[in-house]
């Protein structure tokens, strides 16, 4: 009986870590090049039942030997093993803004694979986003909303001097008669880049590799200049996702009370003395 406590609780808690990552979904379903996640849900190793007896064996020998017989198996719950960012690409949104650039995948080698305009955060580390929604900070250069760098092919914050420039579809920013590159990245696997913050992205472990996509064979892209790229969650899927995750945990909520009104007798009115 506690076995079933244990494998309801698991499914209550599935379903809310599930909720979970729906609700940040629906969150950021106008985020700009956002990614939304899924959660991987997986059982935990089943149990084999046997039902340990005795049976006399009917020889010279008058005694009886432990005999075991084979019920089945058993499920002792499931839990959130990860959560995986579906790279899946978005629909192109027009803003008219000279600053917003939508990356649009054309070619891939791979089809694991994705591309990422290249940033520089805070602390100077390297990250990644989909995100093009991109604008000028008061000393000239090219930053995302939260004012990290957005790089050029050389690995250096762009200085645009201010909004009025044009972007080739081969992602060169044309300013003042010169062609700047912006650093347009490649892996051929998304798995090995995890989330840092809601669209930018960062290499998992040293094990991850991440290139020029201008050095990628095989490999074809463009930058849309006045695009940007949408956020790629399907808003009625997920609220049906998120109402089907409502009834499990609440079925669920149910077995525990079934369960807590059965320990009631055992433990209350069966034991009780009359």
């Amino acid at each position: 009986m506690l076995r079933g406590f244990y494998t309801a609780a698991s499914g209550m808690i599935t379903q809310q870590r599930r909720q979970d990552t729906l609700s940040n979904n629906i969150a950021n379903a106008q985020t700009p090049g956002f990614k939304q996640d899924q959660a991987t849900i997986r059982a935990f190793p089943e149990l084999l039942i046997n039902r340990m007896g005795k049976e006399t064996l009917q020889t010279t020998r008058p005694f009886s030997i432990p005999n075991q017989q084979q019920i089945g198996s058993i499920n002792t719950g499931v839990y959130v093993q990860e959560t995986i960012a579906d790279h899946q690409q978005g629909g192109l949104q027009e803003t008219g803004m000279a600053t917003d650039m939508a990356l649009i995948n054309v070619v891939l080698p791979d089809e694991s694979g994705s591309l990422f305009f290249t940033v520089q955060n805070a602390d100077g580390e390297i990250r990644y986003t989909r995100n093009g929604n991109f604008t000028v900070d008061g000393e000239g250069y090219l930053t995302t909303n939260q004012g990290y760098y957005v790089l050029d092919q050389a690995g250096e914050p762009i200085f645009t001097d201010g909004q009025v420039f044009s972007v080739t579809d081969e992602g060169q920013i044309e300013l003042d008669g010169r062609l700047i590159p912006l650093n347009i990245s490649y892996t051929e696997n998304v798995n090995d880049l995890i989330k840092d913050n809601e669209d930018l992205f960062m290499l998992a472990d040293n094990d991850g590799t991440i290139v020029d996509a201008r050095n990628v064979a095989d490999l074809a892209f463009s930058v849309q200049q006045r695009f940007l790229e949408s956020s790629n969650v399907d808003e009625v899927q997920t609220m049906t996702d998120m109402m089907q995750a409502y009834r499990l945990f609440e079925a669920n909520q149910k077995v525990v009370q079934a369960y807590d009104q059965s320990m009631d007798l055992a433990v209350n009115q069966i034991a009780r003395l009359t």
